[in-house]
């Protein structure tokens, strides 16, 4: 099964493109870790992922998504490539999501 469930905040404004027979919306998330090192100081790690929305979903993404938001998103992983300018191979990860909604702040968020 290829599943995923990230809770993070919207790290750039969402970029919608339309193409006539539907859109995508593409973002960033910001997804934080926080543990306890060797010498028990506070270690804080982000990691940004590359969130991609089809249709009715990009739609609605588009008119509630924005920077720092804090959204809930669930998809499955995605791994493209392709050639650029310099005919370099770019490997990508993605995460399709398939529902993406506002997340709601636990006392576990510091956000």
């Amino acid at each position: 099964m290829n599943a995923v469930k990230l809770i993070g905040n919207v790290g750039r404004e969402i970029n919608v493109k339309d193409f006539g027979t539907g859109k995508v919306a593409t973002f960033s998330l910001a997804t934080n870790e926080t543990y306890l090192n060797k010498n028990k100081e506070e270690v804080k790690n982000t990691a940004w992922h590359n969130i991609v929305a089809w249709g009715q979903l990009a739609e609605r993404c588009e008119k509630f998504l924005e920077r720092g938001k804090m959204v809930s998103v669930e998809g499955r992983l995605s791994y493209r490539q392709y050639q650029n300018k310099e005919n370099q191979t770019v490997r990508m990860v993605e995460i399709v999501a398939f529902k993406v909604e506002e997340a709601k702040k636990t006392q576990d968020s510091k956000a």
